[in-house]
């Protein structure tokens, strides 16, 4: 069976979530004799960031000649050189000008947008033609629009559910207008199945799904009963940990950075390190100066080995505002740690179970009180990572492998 994954926008130099399962659904499906071939579009040089079978093929549809028609981005000068605000005054008035006049000639924001997506949707439709899967698998709704837009696809289609499914329909995080989002859910329609990972979210698909849902979890990184982190050693120094991008409208690092600065002076030795990189960086790292914490509180910057990283710390911090399946969190309770999260946050509230395998706050003030219990009580830590680790046992690759590949044999049987 010939298999097509394919994730329109971020696999290449990609070290999100998204990527990871991408990569490793391909390997899985490789190893299971399948043809395995990933497909994106991206105006980009470079390579995927995790490993790949060498038999996998890697395919860029991006091309000059697919036609998309851009608005200019608007520039504001911020220094003090006259001549200079001049020059940007005339650069700005003329991109204005420009934009107006593309905006006239598209009849609006709204027939630009689908005016780009059929030139995108048009050389998907040509490449898929020309790859002749045997099924095709969506990284996310995005990507199923963007080969679903004006095609008439034979093919069977599955989605791969990385969030919780309204996240990728609506506004709810994030500005879309009405026509893109009605343009997602009527993508729905061109599904034969879709895969979400908790039971939870089969209750967050829009009325156009017609398909079969089936839950599949993510995989999470496995180690032995005896390498798990030890909370009864006495450390000059202890850590608390975050890994993720460093993006504060969802990650919300500034959170963990507020209620740790509460703790920093009762609690010398302890620290907060950050793993990860992303557009917050400057913004976070001016709020620790603002603090005068920058001894206490580190950002770290991207990590090969997160693995390495969970295993040196002493509690894992997690104040995101929305999540699917956290990678991160599900492997920082594979390694022992004890945990902190929000209870509102989707995807956490599904892998902690507040004072059983680890710690969920109402709000920032309950996360300093909880984050204060972990710190002063080695014994809570090591009873919360213990039970996180041995809740995590059931998340193996392997189950997950198999799920998929039921998945796959049920819905390519009944096409």
């Amino acid at each position: 069976m010939k298999i097509l994954l394919i994730q329109h926008l971020n696999f290449i130099n990609g070290s999100g979530g998204t990527e990871k399962i991408c990569s490793f659904l391909a390997n899985g499906f490789k190893q299971n004799k399948h043809e395995v071939e990933i497909a994106t579009n991206q105006n980009i040089s470079g390579k995927p960031v995790f490993q790949l079978d060498p038999a996998i093929k890697i395919t860029n549809i991006f091309s000059p000649n697919i036609l998309q028609k851009e608005l200019k981005p608007i520039y504001n000068y911020k220094g003090k050189n006259p001549f200079f605000w001049l020059k940007h005054k005339i650069a700005k008035k003329s991109t204005k000008n420009f934009n107006k006049a593309l905006l006239r000639e598209m009849s609006g924001e709204e027939e630009l947008y689908k005016f780009n997506l059929s030139q995108r949707a048009k050389a998907w439709g040509t490449y898929i033609l020309e790859a002749k899967p045997d099924v095709i698998i969506t990284m996310s709704i995005g990507s199923l629009l963007e080969i679903t837009y004006n095609n008439q696809l034979t093919i069977p289609i599955i989605n791969s559910v990385n969030g919780r499914p309204d996240y990728d329909y609506t506004d709810i995080l994030w500005y879309r207008s009405k026509t893109e989002m009605s343009l997602l859910q009527e993508s729905y329609k061109n599904l034969s199945a879709i895969q979400v990972l908790f039971e939870s979210y089969v209750d967050y698909l829009p009325a156009t799904f017609s398909g079969k849902s089936y839950v599949v979890p993510n995989p999470v990184f496995q180690i032995g009963d005896d390498e798990i982190v030890l909370h009864s050693n006495n450390k000059e120094r202890y850590k608390i940990i975050n890994i993720a991008s460093l993006v504060a409208s969802c990650k919300q690092q500034d959170i963990a950075i507020s209620v740790f600065s509460k703790l920093a002076e009762k609690y010398p030795n302890w620290d907060l390190y950050f793993w990860g990189t992303g557009n917050d960086n400057a913004m976070l790292q001016n709020q620790i100066d603002q603090l005068n914490l920058q001894n206490r509180i580190f950002l770290m910057g991207f990590t090969d080995d997160p693995i390495g990283k969970l295993k040196d710390a002493d509690v894992f911090i997690f104040p995101s505002k929305y999540e699917g399946f956290p990678l991160a969190l599900s492997e920082a309770m594979s390694v022992g740690l004890p945990c902190l999260g929000f209870q509102s946050c989707s995807g956490v509230n599904e892998l902690i179970e507040n004072e059983a395998t680890g710690l969920l706050s109402n709000d920032s003030s309950e996360m300093q009180n909880h984050l204060e219990r972990l710190i002063t009580d080695s014994d809570l830590r090591a009873l919360l990572g213990k039970t996180s680790h041995e809740f995590m046992k059931k998340f193996t690759s392997e189950f997950v492998l198999d799920k998929w590949l039921d998945l796959l044999h049920d819905v390519t049987k009944q096409n």
